[in-house]
């Protein structure tokens, strides 16, 4: 790769370093501590995760003593912090001329002053109990102090932008109390003893939810990816995918792709994503006849992409299980399509700018197989996955069943053979060596060698996944037993390569194991740093929102400026969450967009006749929140890709944000059609579904890339627009020509509610007043219960008063299903929607494949004469 010396490639990592881990290091005894600081936070993270301490105080109540091994989840996010803080002072310099070899001693003084203050709960935890509600001065002081070094390490590790953001709401927190009554932002909660109460002593700020998921789950898996990153698993990657691809046309770029997706399953960050791939990958682009811009832009929106993917998503899935208070295993589920068909999308802008651009592959290594062999191996290996799957789970199943004591001990013995037969078949092949980045690629690697050089590290991969979606382990506990298969095969899997290999046999391929655990240790708890402080800050955020209702209060201003629109409304919260996301890493990002704008979508959404699914929202607010990692002119990953191609940020910026187009699109769509999200949706309609919305989305992205068979005429591309369009939302064509339900007035309500089938879904249009007494309308879904006759509204928790032209809310039961749907007293019903047969909606795929089929047909046609006449 000669368009990068070694002067760039130290200046790149010293990006990923000043972003991800800290750009200071300096030298003996601070260096030592800083590092076994960090091993510390990843073994204490281990350690709270893992059931090892409940085996231990166990036996510590076995013994007759009284004190607590166990450590509860408020502890734990304060020791969390305490490691943040004091990593955070030491790591990253105050300003870009500070000390980068030293730690100046104001930095000693903040971070152990961090520390102590993060610990904040640790050390007075049983006083701070006694007292929620009611802080006392030494609550207040620590509460101030606290916010003020946690913000300024934010800014060190962080940048301003979020800064600014939580600086800002603890400002509108103080002074929103002065604002007269009639204003829609007022509140009347901003006492500094309220603040720093919700902030500091309560678990409801700084050490709120987002601190916490990100003490349990978040920690976890960002240490799993070092790991797997030390053990090599990254270049096993974007080896195998160059093997696959490298050869296709424009093959580097589709390789790039298919590279950035795998390392963002175990990535965290789009940046170290881009770097750690776009070294390799964007001058191969550069090499087969991309555009400095378009080679870092494919790398940009691949790279981001990976934060879509399950089963991380950037760590923001284990906050959408809290926020959402859904089950992981159903969460991935939904969020898997549209990160899938996103993907496949951009491999097909990559295919469709190298038919425009005439380019090739790379030179392959292996002879070309026919297509029908291809399909067959494909289908062998389907299958063969499958027969694994049924036959471990049924086999795990019976083992659990004839020896429950022993099942553990035994599922562990079939890993380390299964592990050593993977080790066995890996020693056959050459080692997969990392590639020189200054040397010039003339040919690909061979699929064979290369796919089975790395296949041991899919193991703990499988695992981690085994216990999510299979065993539905919390995703904590999942990510501890997958880092304890890792590190195993980390200390390990050199000397038994070595042995295999018939090499001799030595310790140091053990101690140079272990050297690779150590350093794997401490990069996950430096790569961690940001995380956690990034998500006690936006902790700050959700605390005042919490504190101030000032989320109902974005509600009716959305409302204003969309004018009942539920389109603009959705695009003004799009927008909203792009500014809102500039600068800030995923995790942080999802925080801050999710708590300001989820309750946007809801609560206009309902009030103009939009209900949509929780999941649906948060995906939403979430795939915008990470689109300003491309937006110019804050996006930082474009700026990381045009320091590795030499091309021009901005316009590698908005050449990413143009690729990413169908990203940006598919959150429109799941709000209106949660098919998409695989929502109550069964085996047979989800493959369905697939096929068609990846139709969908490769007619959208020849549209919207100008080219399909040959370049678009602009009837061409209008034609596949609403192809893809029909395919999309079939239901909002369909609803024209047979609709799907019918109004009847209130006054019916109960009668159509008693003879409804059980299960069938009743839209009933309130009208009441929001929580600050101003009139509203909205719109409720009620399921019909399983049960029959007047039961049902007893069952539903109603009780109705209804005179001849009016039905009131005259009582609602706690916790019942007309509180989850947001009725309360004394409001009226004023119509009911209810469902009516009608024609499918499927039935509008016909026409739009008919529409796509006749742009293919009309384009092939021009392009077979263009040839004929050139010829």
């Amino acid at each position: 790769m000669s368009e990068i010396n070694k002067v760039d490639l130290d200046d790149l990592q010293d990006m990923v370093a000043s972003n991800d881990s800290g750009g200071r290091n300096p030298y003996g005894l601070t260096k030592k501590l800083i590092v076994v600081t960090a091993i510390l936070w990843s073994l204490f993270q281990l350690y709270y995760s893992s059931p090892l301490a409940y085996t231990l105080q166990e036996i510590v109540r076995s013994m007759g003593w009284e004190f607590n091994v166990v450590i509860d989840d408020t502890k734990a996010r304060s020791i969390h912090l305490s490691f943040a803080l004091f990593l955070g002072f030491l790591t990253f310099p105050a300003f870009a001329t500070s000390p980068k070899h030293r730690v100046p001693l104001i930095d000693w003084a903040f971070a152990f002053a961090g520390a102590f203050l993060g610990s904040y709960y640790l050390f007075f935890y049983e006083e701070l109990v006694t007292r929620f509600g009611a802080p006392n001065l030494q609550d207040i002081i620590a509460g101030c102090i606290g916010i003020i070094l946690l913000l300024e390490a934010t800014r060190r590790t962080l940048g301003l932008p979020l800064v600014i953001i939580a600086s800002a709401f603890l400002l509108y927190n103080y002074v929103g109390q002065f604002f007269p009554s009639s204003w829609i932002v007022s509140h009347r909660t901003g006492t500094l003893s309220h603040i720093i109460n919700q902030q500091w002593v309560t678990p409801e700020g700084v050490f709120g939810v987002a601190l916490g998921v990100s003490t349990k789950y978040v920690f976890l898996f960002v240490l799993f990816g070092a790991l797997l990153d030390k053990a090599g698993a990254g270049n096993y990657f974007i080896k195998t995918a160059f093997a696959y691809l490298g050869h296709l046309r424009g093959g580097p770029a589709k390789a790039a792709v298919v590279a950035s997706g795998l390392t963002g399953l175990i990535s965290g960050s789009s940046i170290a994503n881009v770097v750690t791939t776009g070294t390799f990958t964007i001058p191969m682009m550069k090499r087969v006849g991309f555009s400095a811009e378009k080679a870092g832009a494919v790398e940009v929106a691949s790279s981001v992409n990976g934060q879509i993917m399950p089963p991380v998503m950037g760590a923001a899935a284990f906050l959408m299980i809290e926020y959402v208070n859904m089950p992981y295993s159903e969460l991935i589920t939904h969020a898997f399509l549209p990160a899938l068909i996103s993907y496949i999308a951009l491999v097909y802008i990559v295919h469709l700018e190298a038919c425009k651009l005439g380019l090739s592959g790379l030179k392959r290594t292996d002879p070309a197989r026919p297509l029908l062999t291809v399909i067959i191996r494909a289908l062998a290996a389907f299958l063969t996955i499958c027969l694994l799957y049924f036959g471990v789970e049924f086999g795990l199943g019976w083992i659990k069943d004839v020896a429950p004591d022993a099942a553990f001990s035994i599922i562990i013995v079939l890993l380390a053979i299964v592990y050593v037969g993977l080790i066995y078949r890996v020693a056959q092949f050459p080692e997969l060596e990392v590639d020189d980045p200054t040397s010039k690629i003339v040919k690909l690697p061979s699929v064979k060698p290369t796919v089975n050089s790395g296949l041991h590290f899919l193991l703990p991969v499988v695992v981690l996944i085994w216990c999510l979606m299979i065993e539905r382990l919390s995703p904590g506990l999942s990510a501890f037993w997958g880092t304890l298969v890792l590190g195993f095969i980390l200390v390990t899997q050199r000397a038994l390569l070595n042995f295999f290999r018939k090499e001799a046999f030595n310790l140091s391929s053990i101690k140079l194991g272990i050297k690779d655990l150590v350093d794997g240790l401490e990069t996950g708890g430096r790569n961690m740093i940001g995380i956690g402080i990034a998500t006690a800050t936006a902790g700050i955020i959700v605390g005042v929102v919490s504190l101030t209702g000032f989320g109902v209060q974005l509600s009716g201003i959305i409302e204003a400026l969309s004018m009942g629109s539920v389109l603009l409304m959705l695009i003004l919260v799009a927008v909203f969450s792009l500014i809102l996301g500039m600068g800030l890493p995923t995790t942080a990002n999802y925080v801050v967009v999710s708590s300001l704008m989820a309750t946007v979508i809801v609560e206009v959404g309902r009030q103009n006749g939009l209900i949509v699914p929780l999941i649906a929202v948060h995906l939403f607010v979430f795939y915008f929140g990470i689109m300003a990692d491309v937006t110019p002119p804050v996006g930082l990953a474009s700026f990381a890709a045009a320091a590795v191609s030499g091309g021009n940020p901005i316009k590698t910026g908005l050449v990413a944000f143009f690729y990413s187009l169908r990203t940006a699109i598919l959150p429109f769509l799941f709000i209106f059609n949660t098919d998409l999200l695989l929502i109550d949706i069964g085996w047979a309609k989800g493959i369905l579904v697939f096929i068609i919305s990846t139709t969908a989305i490769l007619l959208f992205t020849a549209a919207t890339m100008n080219f399909f068979v040959t370049n678009n005429k602009k009837w061409e591309t209008a034609l596949l627009i609403l192809a893809a369009f029909i395919l999309f939302r079939p239901a909002l064509f369909m609803e024209q020509i047979s609709p799907s339900t019918h109004t009847v007035p209130a006054t019916e309500f109960i009668q159509q509610l008693e003879k409804a089938p059980a299960g069938e879904k009743l839209t009933l249009e309130i009208a009441g007043v929001n929580p600050y007494g101003k009139p509203i309308e909205f719109f409720t879904e009620l399921e019909v219960p399983n049960v029959e006759g007047k039961a049902r509204l007893k069952e539903l928790g109603l009780e109705l008063l209804q005179t001849e032209d009016k039905v009131i809310v005259d009582m609602v039961d706690i916790g019942s299903p007309a509180e989850k749907a947001k009725l309360s007293w004394d409001q009226v019903i004023l119509s009911v929607k209810l469902p009516q047969a009608s024609l499918p909606k499927e039935l509008m795929f016909i026409p739009a494949l008919l529409l796509a089929f006749f742009v293919g047909w009309n384009q092939r046609r021009r392009k077979t004469n263009r040839i004929i006449r050139g010829s």
